[in-house]
């Protein structure tokens, strides 16, 4: 094994870098390697790519050493990222991460092995590694590598990751089991170290333990946002929004110019959120306006996604040596910033002795002052479009992706828009309009179906012991609902790989959270509580889309041809996005 660094640490010092006068320092950390690839040329190369696997399916390890196989299997070249080793102080918390490591590894095997012999009554998994368990199995794909192991192990399936137990359930029933009968004993979520470093668990009511205060917020979004009520005073907002994304991709017809399906549906969520809220926008059309805070959204929902170091080993929590995560805190701390920002401005206004009563939501919750402080609307706030604009614009994305890629489904949905339009003389669509597009609302089912939102929903946390189906599933464990594996289940769905919106018309299933073969939104007492909100969007802009536009797609790709890879993190987005030209009708 060849050991990168030398070479590149002598020609850091010619150049004069501050890294030279830390020569000692780097000579720990060449001596660390060394002596590993020492011990490791005498394994087998299985090992070795063993190794590789493992550091690359921790995003921390991945940041601190970039890896590559040589053409020799029992060779591999690790080399330095070297701007992540500029820092002398960065250099001094490496040595202590691997100095951490060192002392922890004969006390992981040891409770790995009690752990083992105490679990014989986990569900049924496949055996790990000691230490990392199956993160090995896990890959950066995690969703389908777990609905492939669940035709292995059964739908009831128990995995370590790390030290910790995960639980991934994949049929309805059992589901319907975790999320319905024992709903109670899985209320809690299992928040990842990246959303504990800013006590974002402690005020979300996504993370948060299903208390006292957990409740409260339930109620007040019930109350105050998502209410019929509510909904229905605030629909001519949203439908002016709807109005603007018209036009701008009529500007784009005339321009002839491409269009971002998913950067598009994501501005016209964040300004229809924006508005119920706030009475502003955050965005206008166009590629850099909405960048930035989308760019924050998905930071922060991939950051959510991956375990570190520490979600893989809680012994490493209270040391974690490198603050590896603290970059992931980041992304929400600047979100929380605009929403203080837009509060202030409020509350400097109101003192003013200025009349704001706009009837937005903030405006109800600083009405409610006394039981409603503003450190729980800026979380209320980071939460809700977190999970409210990402979400509607990814379905939306793959919604037009998928009927662009059958025509003939386009041309069907398209027809009922028209002939509901043309029977009132061709107003702009509404929301109550959405009960009689039948096959519109199938084609978000089945968009929902082969593409949901969060792959996993949110992760629940078993509160204690639970007997399901014969096996213990433990306190403290993790408990994954692999929803993308129920969509495209053999034994539940027909041609499960296919898009066919006409099952759901010989069918009466629902995304309510009663049908628990389709839980994009979870089930439950911890189901997403923007549904309602969410389904008038998708469906009120989709609809919108497709009624007086055709699409091409850029370039020479074929409709049929378009690519469905996905990129995975806490929500689903595609790998590449829709680029395509709209054609006026």
């Amino acid at each position: 094994m060849v050991v990168g660094g030398s070479g590149d640490y002598a020609r850091k010092e010619e150049k004069g870098s501050p890294l030279g006068k830390k020569r000692l320092k780097q000579s720990h950390l060449a001596f660390f390697f060394r002596f590993t690839a020492t011990n490791m040329e005498s394994t087998p190369p299985r090992c070795h790519l063993l190794l590789l696997r493992f550091i690359h399916c921790s995003p921390s390890i991945a940041k601190l050493l970039s890896l590559d196989i040589s053409s020799s299997p029992s060779r591999i070249r690790i080399s330095f990222l070297m701007n992540e080793l500029e820092h002398p102080r960065k250099i001094m918390e490496y040595q202590t991460f691997f100095l951490v490591l060192s002392c922890l590894f004969p006390l992981a095997i040891f409770a790995y092995i009690i752990s083992s012999r105490r679990n014989s009554r986990l569900p049924p998994g496949p055996k790990g590694f000691p230490v990392i368990g199956n993160l090995l199995e896990f890959g950066d794909k995690p969703h389908q590598s777990l609905a492939i192991l669940s035709k292995r192990y059964g739908p009831l399936m128990s995995l370590k990751l790390g030290s910790n137990t995960t639980i991934v359930i994949s049929s309805p029933d059992i589901t319907k089991e975790f999320f319905n009968t024992h709903d109670v004993a899985f209320l809690n979520r299992s928040p990842p170290k990246a959303i504990q470093i800013g006590d974002y668990h402690k005020y979300s009511i996504v993370w948060m333990e299903a208390g006292d205060q957990w409740r409260k917020l339930r109620r007040m979004t019930k109350e105050y946002m998502f209410s019929v009520q509510q909904l229905d005073a605030s629909e001519l907002l949203r439908r002016e929004k709807v109005q603007e994304l018209v036009k701008h991709v009529n500007r784009c017809c005339i321009e002839e110019k491409a269009l971002n399906v998913g950067a598009c549906a994501f501005t016209t969520s964040l300004n229809i959120l924006s508005n119920f809220m706030f009475s502003i926008d955050l965005a206008e059309y166009g590629p850099k306006s909405t960048q930035q805070f989308q760019d924050l959204v998905l930071q922060a929902m991939q950051a959510g996604a991956k375990p570190g170091l520490p979600d893989l080993f809680p012994i490493l929590h209270s040391l974690d040596p490198l603050e590896l995560i603290w970059s992931e805190n980041v992304y929400g701390k600047k979100m929380l910033a605009i929403f203080d920002n837009i509060i202030n401005d409020r509350l400097r206004t109101r003192s003013d002795g200025v009349s704001t009563k706009s009837n937005d939501v903030l405006d109800l919750l600083l009405d409610q002052h006394s039981s409603f402080t503003q450190n729980d609307m800026r979380h209320l706030f980071l939460t809700l479009f977190m999970a409210g604009t990402d979400t509607t614009s990814s379905t939306l994305e793959w919604a037009m992706s998928e009927l662009i890629r059958n025509p003939e489904k386009m041309k069907k949905a398209r027809l009922e828009v028209d002939k509901l339009m043309q029977n009132n003389n061709n107003r702009s669509i509404q929301e109550s309009d959405i009960s009689q597009l039948t096959y519109l609302q199938a084609v978000i089912k089945e968009t929902m179906r082969l593409h949901p939102p969060a792959p996993f929903l949110i992760p629940r946390q078993a509160i204690h012991d639970v007997a399901i189906h014969g096996f213990i599933v433990p306190k403290n464990a993790q408990i994954l609902c692999n929803v993308w594996a129920m969509g495209r289940d053999p034994n539940i769905w027909s041609d499960p790989e296919m898009f066919m919106p006409e099952r759901f018309l010989e069918v009466k299933i629902d995304y309510k959270g009663q049908n628990f073969e389709l839980i994009p939104f979870g089930a439950g007492r911890r189901m997403c509580p923007g549904l309602n909100l969410a389904n008038r969007m998708l469906h009120i802009i989709l609809a919108s889309l497709i009624h007086k536009f055709d699409w091409k797609v850029v370039g020479n790709t074929r409709p049929e041809d378009i690519d469905m890879g996905e990129k995975y993190g806490i929500t689903l987005q595609k790998a590449e996005p829709l680029m395509v030209i709209p054609i006026k009708l």
